[in-house]
């Protein structure tokens, strides 16, 4: 699962915000994408060490396996994402 920290304020989430939306309908059968507000729920941003927006943890079994900041392009995005599912 992909999990993208976000927040209303912030340009770079809603420039990223259409490519994980491609994403999760491209890859859906091997991914699953979500988003937390990180405005409204400061206490997972804390939980999980989340210093800026947008911020995206990938998990596996709970835990996780890769963290991505800052807006990519969906070509970057991919290729970082590749060896994890």
């Amino acid at each position: 699962m992909l999990v993208e920290f976000w927040a209303d304020w912030c340009p770079p989430c809603k420039m990223i915000a259409p490519i994980l939306e491609e994403i999760a309908a491209e890859y859906r059968d091997r991914l699953t994408v979500g988003k937390i507000n990180g405005d409204e729920h400061t206490d997972i941003v804390t939980r999980y060490g989340v210093m800026g927006f947008p911020t995206m943890n990938l998990y596996r079994d709970g835990e996780v396996v890769h963290r991505i900041v800052g807006a990519r392009s969906k070509r970057r995005l991919l290729a970082e994402l590749a060896d994890h599912f």
